[in-house]
């Protein structure tokens, strides 16, 4: 049980490092490259739904 506990946290910890990178380079992303960090966070982390709304990356604006 502990064993597991560990091993999601770690994933957790990995998984937001991922997703800060994708933030820092949205900052100076085209609008093909946005379409792609997009891309990256739906195959990345089950709420992508919420994270790119909140970056603005919604598919009208994409």
């Amino acid at each position: 049980m502990a064993n597991e506990r560990v091993t999601e946290i770690r994933r957790r910890r990995s998984r937001r490092k991922k997703i800060d990178k994708l933030k820092k380079k949205l900052e100076k992303a085209t609008v093909s490259e946005r379409k792609e960090i997009a891309t990256k966070l739906r195959s990345l982390t089950p709420g992508a739904s919420v994270i790119i709304a909140n970056w603005g990356l919604d598919e009208r604006k994409v």
